[in-house]
């Protein structure tokens, strides 16, 4: 990829950046640079959030650039506090090691871990929980003004909104450490990360200078054939937003997650096919390798025609080819005019009972998140159990002769096959 900088650019993958034209001429033909991407395991999932920030980390390992991927199990231990009114609920340390290994496996659908070029996986537990506390104060808190923490947004947006426990400025350290020692290690000169992450991002380059100092070292070393190796750079993407400026991935029932436990990939489908059309060529351009023009194009000539592909591009992007397939199915099933619902997603949960309430059988199946909501949607008529539209959330189900399955709806467009065990 000869002008790498300009693809990202040309994509909106391009925000921020600490030293743009210099590292533009590291991207395109300084030779080959190692970035990292971190990501705190702090959910058994990865959500949208994550996506351009993976798609991006694909783009430099496919121009022959060595990325590594870390996955912060001492950090996901404190919680960044960037964009929370609230503390984080603290995870113990058995679900931050499953965690790990969820995350771990939902990235490896969006970056290569063998084969050509793979990228590095490493956990930051392995280098901080070496320190003491301290030791790491006098090595890394030694290099941080209070003052100006206090007067980043990550930070004056906690004391305003909820107050701000001194665990959680304890994060913006541990990440900046991330930085200087990958460098070390590794010869990492580049952090990539969402908009979001700037202050962390920028506290990581300050930090690097001023250990670097510290330490009388004119030049760091860096790796072979990259000039400027004296520098370490930040690279951010922007947030997915709505025209409205809203964060895109909220649904009715939470966060759009990419694991399909907790986001069918029916869902996931139609949440990107229901979008506005404003958002169709920014998601094109992020998640598929279309070229720009003909995005363009597409989008000016037949913008449903455009969300349709955006759909399904990303649906198997984050799914697989065969979940697309049967969501595809489903959906001509659906909305093609026949309305038998035969190929709809089925849920995992399998009812054993005779009868089941239809509030039980939609909130336990997890086709609603909540009592209340089921309750609403009744009120509203718009849940119905094989058809027939249900007047009452304790309206009995009965069990199908010889088990099968009943197909639930709720509202104009949303279906799901509950089987009985």
């Amino acid at each position: 990829m000869d002008d790498l900088f300009s693809t990202l650019e040309s994509r909106g993958y391009v925000y921020q950046c600490t030293n743009l034209e210099r590292l533009k001429g590291l991207l395109n033909g300084g030779g080959r640079l190692t970035f990292y991407l971190g990501i705190d395991p702090t959910a058994d999932s990865l959500h949208i959030g994550h996506f351009c920030a993976l798609t991006m980390f694909r783009y430099l390992q496919d121009a022959g650039h060595r990325g590594i991927l870390l996955i912060g199990g001492a950090t996901a231990m404190v919680g960044d506090p960037t964009g929370k009114s609230d503390m984080r609920n603290m995870l113990t340390k058995e679900q931050v090691r499953s965690n790990y290994l969820e995350v771990k496996s939902l990235a490896e659908r969006f970056v290569r871990t063998d084969g050509d070029n793979p990228a590095i996986v490493v956990n930051n537990a392995d280098w901080t929980d070496g320190f003491s506390y301290v030791e790491f104060l006098r090595m890394v808190g030694v290099h941080f003004n209070v003052n100006v923490m206090l007067a980043a947004d990550v930070y004056a947006n906690r004391i305003k909104e909820g107050g701000l426990t001194f665990l959680e400025m304890g994060y913006m350290l541990m990440q900046a450490y991330d930085f200087v020692h990958l460098n070390k290690e590794y010869g990492c000169v580049l952090q990539i990360a969402g908009s979001d992450q700037w202050g962390n991002l920028v506290a990581g380059t300050s930090l690097y200078r001023k250990m670097r100092f510290a330490e009388g070292a004119e030049r760091a070393e860096g790796p072979a054939g990259i000039d400027g190796a004296d520098e370490v750079y930040g690279l951010t993407c922007p947030l997915l937003l709505t025209k409205d400026g809203v964060k895109m991935g909220k649904t009715e029932s939470g966060t759009l997650w990419v694991a399909r436990d907790r986001t069918t990939a029916y869902d996931f489908h139609q949440y990107f096919y229901n979008v506005g059309d404003a958002e169709v060529p920014i998601l094109l351009r992020f998640f598929t390798r279309i070229p720009v023009p003909e995005i363009e194009a597409m989008c000016s000539g037949d913008i449903i025609g455009a969300k349709k592909v955006m759909a399904e591009r990303i649906t198997a992007l984050v799914h697989g080819e065969e979940e697309t397939a049967k969501v595809l199915s489903a959906v001509r099933s659906l909305f093609g005019g026949e309305e038998d619902g035969r190929d709809a997603p089925e849920s995992d949960y399998m009812v054993g009972a005779g009868t089941i309430s239809v509030v039980d059988l939609f909130v336990l199946s997890g086709f609603v998140p909540s009592r209340s909501e089921l309750r609403r949607l009744v009120a509203q008529g718009g849940v119905a159990v094989d058809g027939r539209r249900c007047a009452s959330p304790d309206e009995m189900v009965a069990r199908p002769e010889g088990g099968g399955s009943v197909l639930l709806k709720k509202g104009k467009k949303s279906f799901l096959k509950v089987r009985f065990g």
